[in-house]
């Protein structure tokens, strides 16, 4: 029995982990554009395709040459996608900056569907077999059977946010970042350059969602076009869990919705007496964003706001 929750604790943190860093994109770009942009999942599924196409021009035989270029690999992800991000901030959100917020979200649906599609066009809609980013080697801890993948994972992903927390907290432009989602409007009359701060986001937030795709690739060895749509919605609404615009909120936030979820689907087929099996998972994500709307819809982490200190923050 011991085994069996320990091995579940380290599925849920493999999880999380994966979780929290696609969660990261989805409440940076809301904390500073108050805006939901739904192509990020797709922009997770990219991630896996561009390391794919890695590997196959840097290491197609694996080996030692392929570990080697796996660093390599992972740092021109976060290039490429964080690319891609910029490029459709430019050109999708930026002409509809001073806009409602309809116009801006219908584009992102757009865009997504738009980039699914090119997706299937040019790689074939059926999934595709994707080698690990880690070497899978079987570990055996108090009963529960760990892979150096999982470890991986994790480790990584730990990395990559505390790294984030750091310049967000401590980096001159992670200053400027931070003084943009205060308030826009008075940031830029200060003179900070309100569209560089931007970009830094639509930067470092697709990349991380990238490597959340690479790193979600390398754990159940498979990818597909459509895969970042149910996981683009699940990391979406652990953002909303911590509260969205909450960086810290969102790791917490992926980490308790992966617990949620993984001893939730363990305890299904019991508790409807194999009814219910572990194929229905994903309604625990869902119910979870349900009862996070009904009984605190800031979230964990979020601001609680009355309509007195909206009109405060309101911008003239």
């Amino acid at each position: 029995m011991t085994g069996i929750i320990i091995q579940q604790i380290f599925n849920a943190l493999t999880i999380g982990a994966i979780y929290a860093m696609i969660a990261l994109g989805y409440t940076m770009v809301y904390g500073v554009l108050r805006l939901i942009n739904f192509v990020h999942g797709d922009l997770f599924m990219l991630g896996a395709y561009v390391a794919l196409a890695g590997f196959v021009l840097l290491a197609p035989g694996g080996g030692l040459v392929w570990a080697l270029a796996a660093a390599l690999i992972a740092i021109a992800v976060f290039m490429v996608v964080g690319g891609v991000g910029v490029a459709i901030e430019r050109t999708a959100y930026k002409p509809l900056r001073n806009s409602n917020r309809l116009a801006p979200m219908l584009s992102s649906l757009g865009l997504s569907l738009a980039l699914q599609t090119a997706v299937q066009i040019t790689m074939g809609p059926q999934p595709i077999a994707f080698q690990s980013l880690f070497p899978a080697i079987p570990l055996d801890f108090l009963g529960a059977r760990i892979t150096t993948v999982q470890i991986g994972i994790v480790v990584a992903a730990l990395l990559l946010m505390v790294g984030l927390k750091l310049f967000i907290a401590r980096s001159r432009l992670g200053v400027v970042v931070r003084a943009v989602s205060e308030n826009r409007r008075t940031a830029q009359l200060l003179g900070v350059d309100v569209d560089k701060a931007i970009s830094t986001i639509f930067f470092i937030g697709p990349g991380l969602g990238a490597l959340g795709g690479v790193l979600f690739a390398s754990y159940y060895g498979v990818m597909m076009p459509t895969m970042g749509i149910i996981i683009g919605l699940k990391a979406f609404t652990a953002a909303i869990l911590g509260g969205i615009g909450s960086i810290t909120g969102a790791v917490v936030g992926g980490f308790l919705l992966a617990f949620f979820e993984v001893f939730g689907t363990a305890m299904l087929p019991i508790l409807t007496n194999g009814w219910l099996g572990t194929e229905y998972r994903d309604i625990f994500a869902f119910l979870m964003l349900i009862l996070v709307l009904l009984f605190r819809p800031a979230g964990l982490f979020g601001e609680q706001t009355s309509e007195e200190s909206m009109v405060m923050k309101r911008d003239f």
